[in-house]
C-alpha cells in the first residue's frame, strides 16, 4: 500500500478521500490555488502545496504543476477526485511517465471512454444495448436531417466531445434538427476545440440509471447494483438514489452484466460508472463510461457497504477485488441530495461569499466508515462555518445522504435532514430540495429525466410549493411569539402595574406581496408546551428551540418535526419542508392600524442594469451614449465556472457606466444606467 497520495482536487472529494487514506493509515497531500488557501481539504491534509492562483485553469488544471508537487512531496500516487484533471487522458498518462500512480483507470481506458463516438463503437462490439443512430461525424446540416429522417423523430443531436449539457439539442422535426445541428457543431466548437456531432434516435420519458463497476488488474470486474439519477435539472444531477424505484431485477441484472462486459473490453481497473438511457418500458440503452469516482458515489456504499475510495487505492496499489460478485448486497435505501450555493427564487442563480451560519443536521454515518445498523444521516463536505464559497468553482456546498430501512423510510429521513440543515450567508437550493422530496409524483417514484422541467419550468416560488398542512408554519411562528413574550415578561424592574402582560388573542399576519399580507386570528395558551389555535385547529408544539438558534425539532400533536425559524425584525420566518413564510404575531388592533397602513413600494430600478448574482464582471459590450435594442448583449459576469450573459430588457439609450471591467460585484449592484 502507498505511504504517501496527493490528491489532485479541491471541496468536498478531497474531503471525502482523506478520509479513506487516514483509514489506510496514508499520508495525505493537498494542492490549493491562493483562493483555497484556508480551505478544509489543506486543513485535513498532512501536507499541502499551493499551486497557483484562484482560477482554476491556472491552478487545478494544469498538469505539470501537479506532477511537480508530487515529486516535492514525494507523493507515489495521485488521486483525481471527479472534475478538473480526472477524465484527462493526457495526465493520466504523464503521471504514469513519471513513475507516479494514478488512482483511476490506465490512461487508454480513459481515452477509450473518453469519445462519445468511439465509445459507442465499442459498446456494440462489447454487445452492449446502444440507442439507434448515426455514429459518424456527420459534416451538413441537411446530412444531418435526413439521418434524423432515416432514425425517425424525436432525434437527439450531441457533440462527440460534448459534456455538461453543451452541445446537445433534441429536434422533434426537420427544422430542428437544421438548427440544432448547426448549433451545436458551434457550441462544441466553442467548448471544447472539437465540432464533430452525432444523432441518435430520442428516448422518450427517459429515465437516467447508471450501474457502478470496479475492476483490477487481474481481470476480475463486478457491478455494484445501480443509481437511479433522473432528478435533474438541465442536465445537472440534483437527486440520485439506489437501487432505482423503476427497474426490476431481471433489468438490473441484464444492466449490470452489459456494463462489466464493456469495463471488460476496455481492461477497467479501478471504479467506473456505466449510464444508461431507460425507456418506460425498461428498454435500455448505454450512454457514456464515466472513467472517475463519481459524485453520487456514497449512495452505493450506503446499500453495499463497501468503500469506493478504499478500493480504488488498494487496485491501484496492485491488490485484487476482495469480493465477487456474489458477494455484493443490496440493503435499504438510500438518497443523496447535492446542496449547491444558488437562488432557488432567483432562477437558481450562483451564490457566494461567505458561510456565516453553516450546520448540517446531526449525522449518525461517516464517509470511509460502516454504515451503521438502521442506516442514517451523512454530511460529505468540503467547509465549515466562516468559510467563504469562492467564485471561481463549482457551486457545491455538501452532500446529503441519507439511508433508510425502504424508500419511505429514507424520504423522511432525508425530509427531517433537510429541514434541519442551516445555511446562513449564501443562498441553497435546500427549499427546492425540500420540495422535490415532497412532490406525490417524486414519492410514488413515477418521475422521468423531464420532472423538473415539467413540475417548475416556470421557476421555482416557495409559494407554489404544496405542504400537507400550511397552518402548522403559522402555528410555529405563534409559539416562537409567545417565546419571546415570556422571556420578556419574565424580566426584572419591571414598574408594578405596567409589566408586560402576555395575552392570549393575536392576530398572525402572514407577509404577502405588494403589501397583500393574510391576517390570521390566533389564540395562544403555553403550559409548559404552547398550545396555538387558529381556523378552528389546534396545535400542541413542544420544541427545543432556543433565543438565537435557527433549527427548531420537537413535537406537534405528538409527531416529530423539525423546522427552521428566526426572527428579522418583527417578522419571524419560518421554513418546513420547503414552505417559507414571513409572519408578524401582532394585537388585534395592531392588526387593523396595519390594514390601513400604505405600502411603501420599492424605488423603480427599472433605468439601470443589475448583477443578478455575486461574480466578477468579465465584459461590458456598451458604452455611454450607445443606443441599444432589446436583447441586446450589455455585460458578461463570470461566476462557478459559468459565464452569464446580461442583455437589454428594452431599446434605450446607455447613460453610465457604474462598475469596470474586472470588478467583483455583489447581488443586485447597479452595473450601468439608461436615459
Amino acid at each position: 500500500m502507498f505511504k504517501k497520495i496527493l490528491i489532485a482536487n479541491r471541496g468536498e472529494i478531497a474531503c471525502r478521500v482523506i478520509k479513506t487514506a487516514k483509514k489506510l493509515g496514508i499520508a495525505t497531500v493537498a494542492v490549493f490555488s491562493e483562493a483555497d488557501r484556508d480551505a478544509r481539504h489543506v486543513e485535513l491534509a498532512d501536507e499541502s502545496v499551493c499551486i497557483g492562483p484562484a482560477p482554476s485553469r491556472e491552478s487545478y488544471l494544469v498538469a505539470q504543476k501537479i506532477i511537480d508537487a508530487c515529486k516535492a512531496t514525494g507523493a507515489e500516487a495521485v488521486h483525481p477526485g471527479y472534475g478538473f484533471l480526472s477524465e484527462n487522458e493526457d495526465f493520466a498518462r504523464r503521471v504514469e511517465e513519471e513513475g507516479i500512480v494514478f488512482i483511476g483507470p490506465k490512461h487508454a481506458s480513459i481515452a477509450a471512454m473518453g469519445d462519445k463516438i468511439a465509445s459507442k463503437k465499442l459498446a456494440l462490439a462489447a454487445r452492449v444495448n446502444t440507442i439507434p443512430g448515426w455514429n459518424e461525424a456527420i459534416q451538413t446540416p441537411e446530412q444531418a436531417v435526413q439521418i434524423a429522417r432515416d432514425i425517425g423523430y424525436p432525434v437527439m443531436i450531441k457533440a462527440s466531445a460534448g459534456g455538461g449539457g453543451k452541445g446537445l439539442r433534441v429536434a422533434y422535426n426537420d427544422k430542428e434538427a437544421f438548427e440544432g445541428f448547426s448549433s451545436c457543431r458551434n457550441e462544441a466548437k466553442n467548448s471544447f476545440g472539437d465540432d464533430r456531432v452525432f444523432i441518435e434516435k430520442f428516448v422518450e420519458e427517459p429515465r437516467h440509471i447508471e450501474i457502478q463497476v470496479l475492476g483490477d488488474a487481474f481481470g476480475n470486474v463486478v457491478y455494484l447494483n445501480e443509481r437511479e439519477c433522473s432528478i435533474q435539472r438541465r442536465h445537472q444531477k440534483v437527486i440520485e438514489e439506489a437501487p432505482s424505484p423503476f427497474i426490476s431485477d431481471a433489468t438490473r441484472r441484464a444492466m449490470g452484466e452489459q456494463a462489466v462486459a464493456l469495463a471488460k473490453a476496455v481492461n477497467y481497473q479501478s471504479a467506473g460508472t456505466v449510464e444508461f438511457v431507460v425507456g418506460k418500458d425498461q428498454s435500455f440503452y448505454f450512454l457514456e463510461m464515466n472513467t472517475r469516482l463519481q459524485v453520487e458515489h456514497p449512495v452505493t456504499e450506503s446499500i453495499t457497504g463497501v468503500d469506493l475510495v478504499e478500493q480504488m487505492l488498494r487496485v491501484a496499489a496492485g491488490e485484487r477485488l476482495p469480493f465477487t460478485q456474489a458477494d455484493i448486497p443490496r440493503r435499504g435505501w438510500a438518497i443523496e441530495c447535492r446542496i449547491n450555493a444558488e437562488d432557488p427564487f432567483r432562477n437558481f442563480l450562483p451564490s457566494t461569499g461567505r458561510l456565516v451560519r453553516f450546520q448540517p443536521p446531526e449525522t449518525t454515518m461517516e464517509a470511509a466508515c460502516p454504515v451503521p445498523e438502521g442506516g442514517g444521516v451523512r454530511v460529505d463536505t468540503g467547509v465549515a462555518e466562516g468559510g467563504e464559497i469562492p467564485m471561481y468553482y463549482d457551486s457545491m456546498i455538501a452532500k446529503l445522504i441519507v439511508h433508510g430501512a425502504d424508500r419511505r423510510d429514507a424520504i423522511e429521513k432525508m425530509r427531517l435532514a433537510l429541514n434541519g440543515f442551516v445555511i446562513r450567508g449564501v443562498s441553497s437550493n435546500i427549499p427546492f430540495q425540500s420540495a422535490l422530496l415532497a412532490h406525490p409524483k417524486f414519492v410514488s417514484g413515477d418521475f422521468n429525466t423531464g420532472f423538473i422541467a415539467e413540475h417548475y419550468g416556470q421557476g421555482f416560488r416557495a409559494e407554489d410549493v404544496g405542504h400537507d398542512d400550511p397552518d402548522f408554519l403559522v402555528a410555529l411562528a405563534a409559539a416562537v411569539y409567545r417565546s419571546y413574550r415570556t422571556r420578556a415578561a419574565g424580566i426584572s424592574g419591571q414598574l408594578a402595574g405596567h409589566g408586560i402582560r402576555i395575552g392570549q388573542d393575536f392576530v398572525a399576519v402572514v407577509k404577502g406581496e405588494g403589501g397583500e399580507h393574510r391576517h390570521v386570528p390566533v389564540h395562544i395558551l403555553s403550559n409548559g408546551r404552547t398550545t396555538v389555535r387558529l381556523d378552528q385547529r389546534s396545535y400542541e408544539i413542544e420544541m427545543d428551540w432556543k433565543f438565537g438558534d435557527i433549527r427548531a425539532s420537537g413535537f406537534c400533536n405528538g409527531r416529530p418535526f423539525t423546522a427552521q425559524a428566526e426572527r428579522q425584525g418583527l417578522w419571524t420566518r419560518v421554513e418546513h419542508n420547503g414552505r417559507r413564510i414571513d409572519a408578524m404575531v401582532i394585537s388585534a388592533r395592531a392588526a387593523e392600524l396595519l390594514r390601513v397602513m400604505p405600502f411603501k413600494a420599492p424605488p423603480d430600478m427599472s433605468r439601470f442594469l443589475l448583477s443578478p448574482m455575486p461574480g466578477l464582471l468579465v465584459d461590458i459590450a456598451v458604452k455611454p451614449g450607445q443606443a441599444v435594442q432589446a436583447g441586446e448583449r450589455l455585460a458578461v459576469i463570470e461566476a462557478m465556472k459559468m459565464e452569464n450573459i446580461l442583455v437589454a430588457a428594452n431599446d434605450g439609450t446607455v447613460s453610465e457606466l457604474l462598475a469596470a471591467k474586472g470588478e467583483s460585484l455583489a447581488v443586485d449592484q447597479p452595473i450601468l444606467s439608461f436615459q
